[in-house]
């Protein structure tokens, strides 16, 4: 897919994801054991032959920097185009905290929107984890002849007051846009837009100059009678981490065949930074049960219905259930575990108890010893 430029939005914190954004951004949150959010949009576009990809960050952006490096592991490091980082000092006159919304983001990389070479662009928000057939969505697209396609889904992906739903009309185009409150046979977006870039370049200064910043009320919504707006139903599964609650409930979701089995391709693989690490060892009284287990773990404890990352230790005697435990920590002897969500680096001391519930679970920030 030659004639396709990728943009993803990378630039939001959300502060409903608590712990996992205080030192992060949404797309840097670890996620399925090895992976990190961005990774299933990146692969999504390497995988429809998307060559250019642009990541617009705007704060707590280090760990994703260190995350995404060149671009290798996507096959992204190339003389020419590749993966392009778009961070907010490369443009003069940027200014508070973080970005109102994705067309003020846009604004502020409107010089090198200017310079895509391609004739389509794929706006894509960052928090999603699908795994979209984004080949199929563009030839959808052009033989469409929609100005823009919107990619949705029949099925709820994330809280209804957070989200942009489509009333669709004869051939699938978009008569109403419903924001932040589900009605009977909308489709739900899924933050996902093919757009051609003169249009784009065009709706950008429109915006621009009338101060409107929020793509979903400005474009969506404002523009509806004068774009023609199309829709593509994804039926996969699709999830946005919104919350603490919801990205914990995802993760889980992880545990069920089915789930792995739709997100999980041989045909369109997702793939992420590699590390390599020596295989997981489980110690002759250890229990592990319905997990997923990353590479360089050690367990020599109870495990069950759980996620563990890389190099995450579980010592003799402890006891660790319906929780997730990332990268390189440390659950010492006979410590117990369940409904908790552990960052990198962590140390939950010997005997310790942390217990959370479903709907909430506990949290423990990087690095922090318990």
């Amino acid at each position: 897919m030659k004639d396709m430029h990728g943009l993803i939005f990378a630039y939001d914190a959300n502060v409903h994801l608590r712990e996992l954004t205080e030192q992060r951004a949404v797309s840097s949150i670890p996620y399925g054991g090895r992976y990190r959010i961005i990774d299933f949009m990146l692969s999504n576009m390497v995988n429809a032959d998307i060559t250019d990809v642009g990541v617009i960050m705007r704060e707590n952006y280090q760990s994703l920097l260190d995350h995404l490096g060149s671009g290798m592991s996507w096959d992204l490091a190339r003389k020419r185009g590749g993966l392009r980082i778009l961070p907010p000092f490369g443009f003069a006159g940027v200014r508070g905290i973080s970005y109102r919304g994705k067309m003020e983001a846009l604004q502020n990389v409107a010089d090198y929107i200017r310079n895509i070479r391609q004739q389509h662009v794929v706006l894509a928000e960052s928090d999603l984890v699908a795994n979209l057939p984004l080949e199929s969505i563009y030839e959808h697209h052009l033989k469409s002849g929609f100005d823009i396609t919107a990619v949705c889904s029949q099925k709820p992906v994330g809280p209804p007051e957070t989200e942009t739903f489509l009333v669709t009309g004869r051939k699938d185009r978009v008569v109403d846009v419903i924001i932040g409150r589900a009605e009977l046979g909308a489709l739900e977006t899924l933050g996902v837009y093919i757009i051609s870039r003169k249009l784009l370049e065009s709706i950008v200064s429109y915006c621009a100059a009338h101060n409107l910043y929020h793509f979903e009320r400005a474009v969506l919504q404002g523009m509806v009678d004068k774009l023609t707006i199309g829709t593509y139903i994804f039926g996969g599964y699709a999830a946005k981490m919104s919350s603490m609650s919801t990205y914990f409930a995802r993760s889980m979701e992880l545990l069920k065949k089915e789930v792995s089995a739709d997100l999980f391709l041989r045909s369109r693989p997702i793939k992420t930074k590699v590390r390599d690490e020596a295989s997981a060892y489980y110690g002759p009284e250890s229990q592990i049960k319905n997990c997923l287990v990353a590479d360089g773990c050690y367990v020599e404890g109870t495990v069950e219905n759980s996620i563990l990352f890389r190099g995450v230790n579980i010592e003799k005697g402890a006891r660790v259930t319906n929780s997730i435990i990332m990268q390189d920590t440390r659950i010492c002897a006979d410590a117990v575990l369940n409904f908790a969500v552990t960052d990198k680096d962590v140390v939950v001391n010997s005997e310790r108890v942390l217990m959370g519930h479903g709907n909430y679970p506990i949290a423990i920030s990087k690095g922090s010893v318990v």
